[in-house]
């Protein structure tokens, strides 16, 4: 690449890499170093990593400290790397995730490097806020909104809220699903089950996840295969003493705690009999992706983002009934379980690729950097009066 072409990309406001924790940090590793690979110069900001290279798979990265508190850990990082931002070499294009960070925007633009902010779910519907972080990421969206030169959409019902809510386009990038063909059978013995002879959930517990009702659902079923719960809930004691108590008793059940492993992980998502997912009020979910990529079945909440990622090709729950039937229906009926699993990775492999997800962060890195924007008409935006 000459270097009239080669932009400089940085990536900010995540735990950034190596990916360790979630969605958007994977996104930054998948992504990053498939830009690094085609000659951009591309700079994350990382916080909290054990490793402090200062380069990680072409990409270079920047560590800074963060306030360890819940509220303003990530605030806290961004504000810090906005101000380093502004004091080196302008970016061609800013990546910021989280549309919590908005109130940094100003300071980016004021330091003219063009930003795309990836406005993630409905964050304010989560349970783990109370109601002064709920008003927080209300007041956040909009006023993202009105600042950044673009905004990134993971799903299509993302982009329609935000054209319902504000009358504003949206770039609509997805995640990718890493594929998964085959992996060693060994490692899901080390937690006592077999080779597709279990369900699997992988949340962390919160409300909005719904592993209490999946609990419940498949302790009221007459499904005879285990079910593994991986997943734990370092703000929501409350919830987790109360999937807890759904699960005591049942022998079934086996709350095996956080996993980080990824192996292990690999191994688990890839043996289950059925992946089951709870996730309610986000966009595209790396969770159901993975589980996806590994080929297998899905029993999913039933909400537009999940029918969408999943083609509609799975079973869908509204109540612990509902779970319930779905988990004996998969056991009874192994022939079309597998034939659903087949079905998401196909789906996986064909809509969800690495690639495609690079090419479009590229061709938007290059729309910023030539100054296209949506802040003309973005920056008057108000919320609808009409909910979503």
């Amino acid at each position: 690449m000459s270097n009239s072409n080669r932009l400089t990309i940085a990536m900010v406001g995540t735990r950034g890499v190596p990916a360790a924790y979630g969605g958007f940090e994977t996104a930054i590793e998948e992504v990053g170093r498939r830009l690094a690979v085609r000659g951009h110069d591309v700079v994350v900001y990382t916080r909290g990593s054990e490793r402090r290279e200062k380069d990680y798979l072409g990409m270079r990265v920047v560590h800074l400290p963060a306030i360890p508190v819940k509220q303003i850990e990530t605030l806290s990082h961004t504000g810090l790397s906005t101000l380093h931002l502004m004091f080196r070499r302008r970016p061609d294009a800013t990546f910021v995730f989280n549309a919590a960070n908005s109130p940094f925007l100003p300071f980016l633009r004021l330091r003219r490097a063009p930003v795309a902010l990836h406005m993630d779910g409905l964050e304010w519907r989560r349970s783990k806020w109370g109601p002064r972080g709920k008003a927080y990421y209300r007041w956040a969206e909009q006023f993202g909104v009105r600042t950044a030169d673009a905004l990134i959409a993971d799903a299509p019902g993302i982009a329609d809220y935000y054209r319902h809510q504000f009358d504003v386009p949206t770039e609509l990038i997805r995640y990718g699903a890493p594929i998964l063909d085959s992996v060693a059978e060994g490692r899901v013995e080390e937690l006592d089950v077999s080779p597709g002879g279990y369900h699997l959930i992988v949340a962390r517990f919160e409300p909005e996840n719904h592993v209490l009702e999946i609990v419940e659902g498949y302790r009221r079923s007459a499904a005879t295969l285990p079910l593994v719960v991986v997943g734990s809930a370092p703000y929501s004691s409350d919830y987790t003493q109360r999937i807890q108590q759904a699960a005591a008793g049942d022998p079934r059940i086996r709350l095996v705690g956080g996993v980080y492993d990824q192996e292990l992980l690999d191994a688990l998502y890839f043996h289950a009999l059925t992946y089951d997912h709870g996730h309610s009020v986000g966009g595209t979910n790396p969770s159901l992706l993975r589980a996806m990529g590994a080929g297998t079945a899905v029993i999913a909440f039933d909400v537009p983002f999940n029918r969408e990622v999943l083609d509609g090709e799975g079973w869908y729950f509204s109540s612990p009934d509902d779970v319930a039937r779905a988990f004996e229906d998969a056991e009874s009926g192994a022939g079309r379980t597998r034939e659903l699993g087949a079905k998401a990775q196909h789906r996986a492999r064909d809509a969800f690729r690495w690639e495609d997800v690079a090419d479009a962060y590229e061709e938007l890195a290059r729309s910023l950097a030539e100054r296209k924007s949506i802040h003309r008409i973005a920056r008057r935006a108000r919320r609808s009066s009409e909910e979503w």
